[in-house]
């Protein structure tokens, strides 16, 4: 399955685009509002300005002023009027309204076929009209033209259209070096990684505010390198291992099969007699029953190594009877003390567990040494310790020595294992749920293993 890809277009444009973006939204925004307010307000005041002056008109007719003065009062400001008396004279000029519908003006509020209402305001387009009767029967007509309003609307737009235009290109220039600043501790990351990438290992970034985007990044980026190290450190040392564990092993292999060799040589060049030529064949196969076994640790630890340990055949098992038969295969002065104890486990495993402990407890204790196995139980957990009264494990070996190939100065005297029986028999223990420990006695040596109980 192909991994997705990650798009990386430029930080620093993308941003710049969605700020100038949204920056040119509010602008429409705010010069459509401004505009649409601006109009509306300007004619809502010609408006009630028509309203006033016919109010002006009918109380200077209630004061029995003349017509011209009444004309002279409203006329103004864009507005024009004219007054048809009772008697159909006319005094003043307006500019004839275009007809609407049924007699109507254009545009105005009246519905088709009636004329507009007495006093009503009436839109045409181009003006207001307002026609109303005053209080001795004439007949007032106002007209307010709309081209001031129109005209000072239209500048306002292009006052905001220029001023948008040019808000945006500072706004450009600006946005592009903000950006900028605030992605300046990304060019820093990117310092930093090229850095590592040449072998500074040791840099990090600390950022002083890791609750921030920028800070959770750097923070994040951080712990990488450092679990990348780790994972570094924990190869090399593999690695080592490796190289040390194909060393030992090609180094205990040679010792053997040198031997087999030998033997087998001198039996086929001297041709010795039959005791002699048994003792040299009976060698022979010691030496390889131990390279069989030291081969088995190698593969053992191999497969423990890539993470597929071997399986399990769990059964209810009587431990001390598994501990009595490990005893008689190893030899030497082993004694099992110890109720009957059942665990749910491998017996072949468990006993190659036991097998490991008690090779390593007889060489330590040596020919007059004692080696005992104490089993016991409690809490759903059987334990079996391995204990031998030999030179002891001092206490900050007690967990190096369960590192494969770690095989401390005082049994190198009389031990010809390669250092692997012990991680084995603690990686049995753990695939079946428990574990083996080196703990703490008086004198000598003890190793408790400890595993499930039958439930």
């Amino acid at each position: 399955m192909t991994a997705p890809v990650l798009r990386t277009a430029s930080l620093r444009r993308r941003l710049s685009l969605w700020v100038l973006g949204l920056l040119a939204l509010l602008l429409v925004v705010l010069g459509v509002t401004v505009d649409l307010v601006l109009g509306a307000t300007l004619r809502s005041d010609l408006r009630d300005r028509l309203v006033d002056r016919a109010e002006i008109a009918a109380s200077l007719v209630a004061q029995g002023r003349s017509d011209e003065d009444v004309l002279a009062a409203v006329t103004g400001d864009t507005v024009q009027a004219q007054l048809e008396t009772s008697d159909g004279d006319q005094v003043g000029e307006i500019p004839d309204p275009p007809a609407g519908p049924a007699g109507g003006l254009a545009g105005g509020p009246a519905r088709p076929g009636r004329p507009p209402a007495p006093g009503a305001v009436v839109d045409t387009g181009d003006a207001y009209v307002l026609q109303t009767e005053l209080p001795d029967g004439s007949r007032l007509t106002l007209v307010a033209d709309q081209s001031p309003i129109t005209d000072a609307v239209a500048q306002l737009r292009w006052v905001l259209v220029t001023g948008s235009l040019v808000t945006l290109v500072l706004a450009a220039a600006l946005v592009s070096a903000t950006v900028g600043l605030g992605l300046r501790p990304l060019d820093r990351m990117t310092v930093l990684a090229r850095s590592i990438t040449s072998g500074d290992r040791g840099r990090r970034l600390r950022p002083d505010r890791p609750s921030t985007e920028l800070g959770s990044t750097a923070a994040a980026f951080d712990d990488m390198l450092d679990e990348l190290e780790g994972a570094e450190r924990a190869a090399r040392r593999a690695e080592a291992g490796m190289r040390d564990l194909l060393g030992d092993a090609a180094h205990e292999l040679r010792t053997p099969l040198a031997a087999v060799q030998a033997s087998v040589e001198t039996v086929l060049r001297t041709d010795p007699d039959r005791a002699r030529r048994e003792e040299l064949l009976a060698g022979a196969v010691r030496e390889l029953q131990r390279s069989g076994r030291l081969v088995a640790d190698l593969l053992d630890v191999a497969r423990f190594d890539s993470g597929d340990p071997p399986a399990l055949h769990r059964r209810p098992t009587d431990l001390a009877e598994l501990a009595r038969g490990s005893a008689q295969r190893v030899g030497g002065p082993v004694e099992v003390h110890g109720p009957t104890v059942r665990a749910d486990v491998d017996p072949d495993r468990v006993g190659q567990v036991l097998d490991n402990l008690l090779r390593n407890a007889v060489r330590a204790a040596g020919p007059r040494g004692r080696v005992r196995v104490e089993l016991g139980g409690a809490g759903g957990t059987a334990t079996l310790d391995v204990v031998d009264d030999g030179p002891g494990v001092p206490a900050e070996q007690r967990e190096r020595i369960f590192d494969r190939l770690v095989r401390l100065d005082a049994a190198r005297v009389r031990d010809g294992g390669a250092g692997l029986g012990l991680p084995i028999a603690r990686a049995l223990a753990r695939a079946h749920g428990g574990d083996v420990t080196c703990e703490p006695v008086a004198a000598g040596a003890c190793f408790r293993v400890r595993l499930p109980m039958t439930g």
